[in-house]
């Protein structure tokens, strides 16, 4: 059974800790959401600590040894940190995102090595360092990670994942599809390309130049239903079997609710099908199945806290109702058309009979967060409003449109709010200017 659109934001959408108290007022980690947006200001993404802790340990315990956190959902030192002391590794896609786990003590060795345009740069720092494993994306790769291991003055011998787009499309925004025949990503299953990159890399395998270890594959970003990756397990077991290697990875993507009326599937579930499906399709036993999921991670785990700077009604059309963030902190709106819920955190328990349109400070009629969403009528100018399930592409896409500073970011747990990105001032707009 879903909520309806007025009715009060659904549990299923807040963090794990949520607290409503006797006067409505809502609580994250035992802090009181309407004081933290006063002491900290806004905007102000908001984490609960727990909710992230949690949600690794089921990804572990669902998918065991080798499952790494999509850090593209969302990064920073603490996060690294959080992922890594959960037993988790950690997929990265540029030399900024290695940069980062790095400076968080992350071991190396625990670090999945991604992206589609790896320069000569970032691979020699992966194999500087002693990645773990690096998920080769095409032929140019293969080419440049051959000349860069024989011309390293210590003999490196890295290991090395094909991803494979295997011609499944999925129900999701045409922008965050991966693995369909026409992709930017990875080696054609249908086409050719990946046999012959198996083949490039068994070659270069059998003269020592990479351990060649797996074949990787990954659907795109908020799937709702496990059939696809069922599918995806199906077209590609034909092709990995007879190869006798001990990795697949079958990528991230789980989807997550943003609305009250939607239901996403649990981690559990969904490694559940993936492994069952890999009994039927045959593959061995031994091989070890594994996934990279972040939105799933992080999604829920955190708000977003605004102050309401305007109501404008406009007689005949809608109410707007305009906020200190928008577009800046959260795009997704603008690329994706995703929605999403508004609520008051002083009365989070309360219906919600006013329509309005949330929209952001920024110079785009297009910045806009909540299209056609609901808040409790007594809303007011200085009122805090909170869009949940902004943890992951919240603050990662978040950018300095119109020279507007980026939020922080606070980490709550047992009645303790800590800053763990501070929040950028009007001189950091300034640094790099020369």
């Amino acid at each position: 059974m879903t909520d309806g659109p007025t009715d009060p934001v659904s549990i299923r959408l807040l963090p794990l800790t949520s607290k409503v108290d006797g006067d409505g007022r809502l609580s994250v980690g035992g802090v009181d959401l309407v004081s933290l947006a006063e002491e900290e200001g806004t905007p102000l993404f908001v984490y609960d600590e727990e909710h992230l802790r949690v949600r690794c340990r089921e990804a572990v315990e669902a998918w065991g040894e080798g499952v790494a956190y999509a850090t593209k959902a969302f990064l920073c030192v603490a996060m690294a940190k959080l992922a890594s002391e959960e037993g988790m590794h950690l997929d990265v896609s540029t030399g900024g995102e290695l940069h980062t786990v790095l400076a968080a003590g992350v071991p190396p060795d625990q670090l999945v090595f991604h992206g589609n345009n790896k320069s000569d740069e970032e691979l020699a720092t992966a194999l500087q360092v002693g990645v773990g494993r690096i998920v080769v994306d095409s032929f140019d790769e293969i080419d440049r990670l051959e000349r860069l291991v024989g011309d390293a003055e210590t003999p490196v011998r890295p290991r090395v994942l094909a991803r494979i787009t295997p011609g499944v499309e999925v129900h999701t925004h045409e922008f965050v599809r991966t693995g369909q025949d026409d992709s930017k990503f990875g080696f054609g299953l249908h086409a050719g390309a990946a046999a012959a990159a198996v083949d490039r890399l068994r070659g270069l395998d059998a003269a020592g130049v990479v351990e060649f270890v797996g074949i990787h594959a990954h659907l795109g970003s908020q799937v709702f239903a496990i059939a696809p990756f069922v599918q995806a397990v199906e077209v590609l077991a034909g092709f990995f079997a007879p190869l006798g290697l001990p990795e697949l990875v079958v990528g991230g993507g789980l989807g997550v609710p943003y609305l009250n009326r939607e239901e996403a599937p649990p981690m559990a579930q969904w490694a559940r099908a993936v492994r069952e499906a890999c009994t039927r399709a045959g593959i061995d036993p031994s091989v070890r199945v594994t996934a990279e999921p972040g939105r799933s991670i992080v999604a829920a785990a955190a708000l977003t806290l605004y102050r309401v700077g305007t109501i404008k009604d406009v007689p005949r059309y809608r109410t707007y109702v305009s906020i200190d963030g928008g577009m800046s902190d959260n795009p997704r709106p603008v690329l994706y058309g995703s929605g999403y819920e508004a609520f008051l955190p002083r009365e989070a328990a309360a219906d919600r009979t006013l329509p309005i349109r949330l929209v952001g400070k920024h110079c785009e009629s297009g910045d806009v967060l909540v299209s056609e969403g609901h808040v409790p009528a007594d809303l007011a100018v200085g009122d805090i409003v909170a869009t949940p399930v902004t943890g992951a592409y919240g603050h990662s896409m978040a950018s300095n449109y119109n020279k507007v500073p980026r939020p922080p970011v606070v980490f709550v747990r047992d009645g303790v709010a800590r800053t763990v990105v501070r929040r950028e001032t009007l001189d950091d707009l300034l640094r790099l200017d020369v």
